[in-house]
């Protein structure tokens, strides 16, 4: 191994080291620091051992590095958490010991933690700031007790055969992102969620040999995904989930409990009662302001017990649904569904590695999901204070959360009766709704009912944008104006954020009613699409469309099932004219009289197109970008939406609108002012469907 490294320090400019399978022996080199530039370093399946080279800290552009499969020892060094790009550490099958260092909570960037079949021990240091780890393999350790503390962005998570002997914590259940989930052969304790079952992305499940217990009923539910689920060698009683036998594809475990079935070899009840008792599980009990709330808070825990206990709790369960009101209900967490999603194949994959620290450019805090007790205390218990309007669909509000950042709440009520189940796919697109250009989701959270868990509302909460509407940064009234380079600026935001809607998420969001007061600046007065046509909210509406105030209508709206992104193209046309004329325009019929007046005039002199444009930017925009944005306002404003362009080359037409106006300031030394307005930020103003 030595030699074969002194050969390879010869290429400095290597990225890319892979040596998998070469019978390579000895100790790992401290000469490998001469390969200052190595990305990717992958020698699995050799005769390598030792510890790790210290010199190898050095190598700060380490992405990946994978020593699988060899017999490395010793304990793992402080210095892999200073790699700061390090976004794959896999250690598997060596013989590495002792505990984590507690360092590893600063590789933000890690992705892929893999240390399985080794000799870790001790517990698991606080893993909750990697918030891009989605892969975590410690299987067959000696790690534990507790529980680790963990980010919700987990796709595998792999913690089997070592010594845990903590509960499973509730926010496992809102992992919506997880497939494979193994947690075999520990000693878990407490209540099983039956909600991991149909967690919308599960699809393999092992909880075998463990402590677990637990009422099982027939209609529990079970991600259609699911192919594989041991829930052998607990203490679970009740009957077998029929969704666990409905599907030959599925294969499903369940031996040595105390289930209701003859399907496989049992234990009976009072065997499962006993062991609950002699591991010293209690009822978990969760604090709240009223009795009820807390009985069915524990209820809902799952409470181990006697029959008698159990036909105690039936009993107070059938009193207290038999109340017709509750005093607040208790807010179940779905958690969140990260914009982008990795397999494990992709994650384990070191060419693509690379891509992976691209991530969050954004510099938006992760997608997740809020408690209702921390959106009470961003609001002040919903106060009026915070309260900053209604609108059809629900209230909106102001919120400072903990870390001193404010938020927009948006508050739906439900009309029906639904499951947070059914809502699921309309988080996943929510989630997704994250651009410069748009006023992002940071999350949201469900509210439900005590006794039948059905939602009773739910609160979408999006980045707010303190900074005032496009029109009132066009009309003046409150600020001073945009410059001419400022608006061709913020029509190319828009177009962004309209090309971001129809391209950059699956499915595309079209037929967005947009308005110019629907479009909110920033601090650097960067435009941002407040309001976008989100299938939850016309569901909740009970209708196809949803608007209180609409804008000019788009005249093609009978042929949105063709033409729906040439809708959003009308609609922002109807907003470049306003940028254009710095007027607003009231109704469709004026839209179209306006349109007109600028067709005939584009055929006229550069004078007279500038007499028509907005007093306070004619005289500091080039002939050829305003000519140029004339022309794409009169394009977008056809009444053919066949005839209209595509956002695509309305972005290119509004591109080279801002080059040439950078061009002719440049060429006649005229100055518009700084890009930032000098005027004050103005509060948000909301605009509702």
């Amino acid at each position: 191994m030595d030699s074969f490294v002194k050969a390879l320090v010869k290429l400095p400019e290597l990225k890319v080291l892979t040596l998998v399978s070469l019978g390579l022996w000895g100790p790992l080199p401290g000469k490998i620091l001469h390969l200052s530039s190595l990305e990717i370093l992958n020698m699995t399946s050799n005769s390598l051992y030792g510890t790790i080279p210290d010199e190898l800290s050095s190598i700060t552009s380490l992405q990946t590095l994978i020593l699988d499969d060899n017999m490395f020892s010793g304990r793992l060094p402080e210095w892999l958490s200073l790699l700061p790009v390090l976004t794959v550490l896999s250690l598997r099958k060596n013989l590495f010991n002792g505990s984590l260092p507690e360092s590893f909570t600063s590789l933000e960037n890690l992705r892929v933690l893999a240390l399985s079949h080794n000799h870790f021990y001790g517990e698991v240091p606080d893993l909750i700031r990697l918030t891009n780890l989605q892969e975590l393999d410690l299987e067959d350790n000696a790690f534990g007790p507790r529980f680790p503390q963990l980010g919700n962005k987990l796709v595998r998570l792999v913690l089997g055969k070592n010594r845990f002997r903590s509960g499973i914590p509730s926010e496992l259940s809102s992992y919506y992102q997880l497939e494979w989930l193994d947690l075999s052969f520990n000693r878990f304790v407490g209540p099983f969620p039956p909600s991991l079952l149909s967690l919308p992305s599960i699809t393999y499940l092992n909880i075998a040999d463990n402590k677990l217990t637990g009422m099982l009923f027939e209609n529990t539910s079970c991600n259609v995904e699911l192919e594989f689920a041991d829930l052998s060698s607990n203490l679970l009683t009740g009957h077998l989930p029929t969704c666990l036998l409905d599907s030959k594809d599925r294969v499903s475990l369940y031996a040595r409990n105390c289930l209701a079935t003859e399907n496989e070899n049992q234990h009976p009840f009072s065997f499962c009662h006993n062991e609950a008792l002699a591991v010293g599980i209690l009822p978990r009990h969760k604090k709240s302001k009223t009795p009820k709330v807390a009985l069915a808070m524990a209820i809902s825990g799952g409470i181990v017990g006697g029959m008698v206990l159990l036909g105690l709790i039936f009993m107070f369960v059938r009193r207290s649904n038999a109340d017709k009101t509750i005093n607040k209900p208790t807010t179940r967490v779905i958690a969140e569904k990260a914009t982008t999603v990795y397999s494990s194949k992709f994650l384990s994959d070191a060419r693509y590695t690379s891509q992976t620290t691209k991530l969050g450019a954004l510099g938006l805090p992760a997608y997740r999901t809020f408690s209702l007790e921390e959106l009470e205390v961003a609001t002040n218990n919903f106060h009026t204070t915070a309260f900053m309007g209604e609108g059809s669909l629900g209230q909106m509000y102001r919120g400072r959360l903990r870390d001193g950042s404010f938020v927009a709440i948006r508050c739906l009520k439900m009309k029906k009766s639904r499951s947070t189940q059914s809502f699921m796919h309309h988080v996943e697109l929510i989630s997704k709704l994250r651009h410069r250009h748009l006023v992002s989701a940071l999350g949201h959270c469900f509210e439900c009912y005590l006794d039948d868990s059905s939602v009773s509302r739910i609160f979408l909460i999006f980045e707010y944008v303190p900074n005032g509407t496009l029109r009132s940064w066009i009309s003046g009234r409150d600020r001073c104006s945009l410059t001419w380079a400022q608006r061709i600026s913020s029509a190319i935001g828009i177009a962004k954020g309209i090309q971001f809607l129809h391209t950059g998420i699956v499915p595309g969001v079209y037929s967005n009613h947009l308005k110019i007061t629907d479009i909110l600046m920033d601090q650097n007065l960067v435009a941002k699409i407040s309001s976008y046509n989100l299938p939850l909210l016309a569901e909740i509406a009970g209708k196809v469309g949803h608007g209180t105030s609409a804008p000019p209508k788009d005249p093609s709206t009978s042929a949105r099932v063709t033409y729906d992104d040439k809708v959003d193209v009308y609609d922002f046309g109807v907003i470049l004219l306003e940028m254009i004329l710095g007027r607003p325009s009231k109704s469709r019929n004026q839209v179209q009289v306006l349109k007109n007046q600028l067709e005939a005039i584009m055929a006229t002199d550069d004078a007279t197109r500038r007499r028509v444009a907005d007093s306070t930017v004619r005289t500091s925009c080039s002939d050829q970008s305003l000519k140029t944005m004339m022309e794409i306002c009169v394009r977008c404003l056809v009444k053919d939406p066949a005839e209209r362009p595509s956002i695509e080359d309305v972005l290119w037409n509004l591109q080279f609108a801002a080059q040439v106006q950078d061009a002719w300031r440049v060429d006649s030394h005229s100055s518009e002012g700084s890009p930032i307005s000098p005027c004050g930020p103005q509060h948000l103003r909301v605009a509702f469907r």
